[in-house]
């Protein structure tokens, strides 16, 4: 499953992902991590929850779609237990155009490990619901 939090900037995205994956903690049976551009929420999680600033990683920080699902397969890989991962400032991390054919089939690739691997993904993206394609929108929350 994926899920997609939108809403220009300023709008709470951040405080509701950070709520969401502090409750998940309740209901998910796996690991969880939250990624983010830096350091300044990771106080705000609970610490059971793994905190991964993806600025201190080559290829995870201001990367294309493609690198940045490289990085989250990684992931995938090494922790089989993983059931949640929870993306914040997205826009950020991945540098490849929204409305791009690249960033497209991200998403579908994105699903296709999330059903393979059950590991559910939530993304906060600085954006309206009208500035993004519907195959983004359909994520929506």
């Amino acid at each position: 499953m994926i899920r997609v939090i939108l809403g220009d900037k300023g709008s709470g995205k951040t405080k509701r992902l950070i709520d969401l994956t502090n409750d998940a903690l309740k209901s998910e049976h796996g690991n969880i991590i939250f990624i983010d551009d830096d350091k300044r929420y990771m106080y705000d999680l609970r610490h059971e929850i793994r905190f991964v600033d993806a600025s201190e990683y080559p290829g995870a920080y201001k990367c294309t779609a493609h690198e940045f699902l490289a990085f989250v397969c990684g992931m995938l890989s090494a922790d089989f237990d993983l059931s949640l991962i929870a993306v914040d400032a997205f826009k950020k991390l991945v540098r490849t155009p929204l409305d791009d054919i690249e960033m497209e089939k991200f998403f579908e690739n994105l699903e296709r490990v999330s059903d393979a691997h059950h590991c559910s993904f939530v993304l906060s993206i600085s954006a309206s619901a009208d500035e993004v394609p519907e195959y983004i929108r359909k994520y929506s929350a």
